[in-house]
């Protein structure tokens, strides 16, 4: 009787001990459910949804001329929800042969059978997110919406269609490393000085986890679609760039250079309207755009600085370009170095005039050392009052500090001053040597270079830049003056003097620098590396453009600035001759009532404005807004043209502000080169438009 009495104790107390535990159970639950419930719900839901940023496509890229420099094309990522849920096995093994055939022909990267088994494996492991295929074209695309079981969509087919931006230079290498790309999340050059204006904002899109650990997209309607970037229009000109391009990289490959870089610069504004660097690739033997040369390298200009270093001293009133110096036997000696001309005879006594234009480093240097040796930081604060030694600060980054040392700065020393005054122990870029040379030719005001003139949205000018003066006169009007006739000389009498022409006069200066190598100094068991460069205006009596050329390490017995730079220089100003680039055409008046203008297309409201104003008779009056207007004499015929929806219309005659708005009313992403009127379409008039369909117009 106890021991049963003992046992039922037990099991009491077990159930007691249950009811007690199951009782903390589901007051855990009501816990959960009602007090913590928000916190776990919403940690489910981040762990099997999730939102996705959806890029926007960036801006395009113009040259000045409208021609496209940098775009972004849609590329396709494509998948395929396998379940079930979607398709019926009927459906599926109905339409997969078919399918598998076709998408065999269109991406000839797989067999028709290897597409049927990849398919059928997919269906089998019911995959919601199987992938078909990246990088597909829009072309390729729209060939796949109508393949068996993809053309019914995405909640019937499985078709999952996730669209990416690929970046494109429709013109490769042309001043690629000045426009500029991403890598590596990195953007240089435009790219990423006016990033914030290309990348536009991004988008999201709505994703949730299926087995397997992908993500699929939900549904397009939980998408925030992205805002595209706006488009920069550069200073650049296409012309123009692929003359200078050209001649630069025959000059590299004449001279088996290992790098080289040209820019060519508006004089009065100081736009950039052409920038080349090209380096040698040993792995590919060929000459790239890897660096920004103009920009980013800071070397010893050489002979090139003799112009601010003779600027400085006329400023000062000290000389005068016809004071004579005695070059002698074109040596001379300065504490314990020899400098010497390139002339081993020397010029004798000549005329500072004279020195200059044949680049004597003795002469230069002695009237140098003779004006400032008791105090060459007032030389020195010279310089620094013409900007010489400040950066440009141009938007592209990268800029190389100039380097001009204070007199009893580390590393000064007894032979500073005479070696400065040649162009050593100071440090430029060629960008820096050019903005320099372009004030000299623009009157003494030196202009930052300007790489882009507008930002645009949709075509519509939304921010527009404007010429910045860095100092509106780096030297007084009689320097200036005297120092341009100096460099006119050069081309006429001194070291450039294979480049004079009779066409149209040239000023400039060349220079032959050694480049050091080792922290020893200039030679090494190789022999000497030099530099070549020329730098100058044209025309000199009315300049348009100034352009410095410099080549790095020529190989061979011929290096120097006037053999080696100076010729790359001509050839990029003789083609721009031949262009008419820098003439003025004469523009004769004429009565305009004598011969009124047709139009072949446009906005009629604005044709009738511009024939009341000539005082035109006009017939036809127009009921839509777009057509033509034929002339004749005093009387003008209007015409229409319609616009049908869903069907490409015809621009061809318009002005590229009707075109614009014409085209993308009509639904089409458009892209367009050159300036007038439009002549040419992409898209014949009356084709049906097909989802996001670009057209390229081209104007002139």
């Amino acid at each position: 009787m106890e021991q049963n009495s003992d046992i039922l104790w037990r099991m009491q107390l077990i159930y007691l001990l249950m009811v007690l535990f199951g009782i903390l159970i589901f007051g855990k639950v009501l816990y959960i459910q009602f007090v913590e419930g928000d916190h776990w719900r919403e940690q489910a839901r981040k762990t099997t949804m999730r939102y996705e940023n959806i890029d926007a496509a960036r801006g395009d890229i113009f040259s000045d001329d409208g021609m496209l420099l940098a775009t972004s094309l849609p590329i396709y990522e494509i998948r395929m929800d396998l379940s079930k849920e979607i398709t019926s096995d009927d459906l599926f093994y109905k339409e997969v042969d078919a399918l598998s055939l076709q998408l065999s022909r269109l991406f000839d990267d797989r067999s028709a059978a290897r597409y049927r088994a990849d398919l059928v494996r997919a269906r089998q492991n019911q995959e919601r997110y199987y992938l078909l295929k990246r990088n597909v074209s829009w072309t390729q695309l729209a060939q796949l919406r109508t393949f068996p079981l993809l053309r019914l969509g995405q909640y019937r087919g499985g078709l999952i269609v996730i669209e990416r931006a690929r970046r494109e230079m429709p013109y490769k290498t042309l001043a690629a490393r000045t426009i500029g790309y991403e890598r590596e999340g990195i953007y240089v050059g435009l790219e990423g000085a006016y990033r914030e204006y290309l990348e536009g904002i991004q988008g999201k899109r709505l994703m949730q986890r299926i087995s397997g650990g992908n993500w699929m997209p939900i549904s397009d309607q939980n998408e925030i679609h992205p805002q595209n970037g706006m488009d920069l229009v550069t200073t650049i000109n296409v012309h123009i760039q692929d003359i200078t391009e050209k001649a630069l990289l025959r000059q590299l490959e004449r001279f088996r250079a290992d790098f080289g870089t040209v820019v060519v610069m508006e004089v009065s504004t100081g736009k950039i309207k052409a920038i080349s660097n090209l380096s040698a690739n040993p792995g590919s033997n060929r000459y790239e755009e890897s660096y920004n040369f103009a920009i980013g390298y800071g070397t010893e200009p050489g002979s090139t600085f003799k112009l601010p270093v003779l600027m400085a001293v006329l400023e000062d009133g000290r000389v005068s370009p016809y004071d004579s110096v005695d070059t002698k036997d074109g040596r001379i000696a300065y504490a314990d170095r020899i400098m010497r001309d390139v002339n081993e005879e020397g010029h004798g006594v000549i005329t500072l005039h004279e020195a200059f234009e044949v680049s004597s480093n003795v002469g230069i240097s002695k009237v140098i050392v003779e004006h400032y040796q008791d105090d060459p930081q007032r030389f020195i604060n010279r310089l620094r009052r013409m900007h010489i030694d400040k950066p440009l600060e141009v938007e592209i980054a990268g800029e190389a500090q100039p380097v001009i040392r204070n007199a009893g700065d580390p590393g000064w020393s007894s032979v500073s001053l005479p070696w400065m005054s040649i162009g050593y122990e100071v440090s430029l870029t060629p960008l820096q040597t050019l903005a320099f040379y372009n004030a000299v030719a623009n009157n003494g005001r030196m202009m930052k270079p300007m790489f882009v003139s507008e930002i645009r949205q949709s075509g519509r000018t939304v921010k527009r830049f404007s010429p910045v003066v860095i100092d509106s006169s780096i030297a007084g009007s009689s320097t200036i003056r005297q120092v341009r006739q100096m460099l006119e000389g050069v081309v006429k009498n001194g070291t450039a003097r294979n480049i004079r022409t009779e066409a149209y006069p040239i000023a400039g200066k060349t220079g032959t620098a050694q480049v050091a190598q080792t922290a020893r100094g200039y030679q090494t068991s190789s022999g000497v590396n030099y530099q070549a460069t020329f730098v100058g205006y044209f025309p000199a009596d009315n300049p348009v453009y100034s352009c410095i050329v410099m080549i790095h390490n020529p190989k061979g017995w011929i290096y120097t600035g006037s053999q080696v730079a100076a010729p790359v220089f001509r050839q990029i100003a003789d083609r721009l001759y031949a262009a008419r680039l820098f003439i003025p055409e004469a523009t004769p008046e004429t009565d305009a009532r004598a011969h009124l203008p047709g139009f072949r297309n446009g906005h009629l409201g604005d044709m009738q404005t511009i024939y009341s104003e000539l005082g035109a008779h006009m017939t036809g009056e127009p009921s839509t807004y777009w057509g033509g207007a034929r002339a004749s004499a005093d009387t003008v015929v209007f015409s229409e043209r319609q616009v049908i929806e869903n069907l490409v219309p015809e621009v061809v005659g318009m002005g590229l502000k009707d075109a614009f708005f014409v085209l993308e009313n009509a639904g089409m992403r458009v892209r367009f080169s050159g300036r007038g009127t439009v002549r040419r379409q992409s898209l014949r008039p009356g084709t049906r438009i097909q989802p996001g369909s670009v057209i390229y117009i081209e104007l002139w």
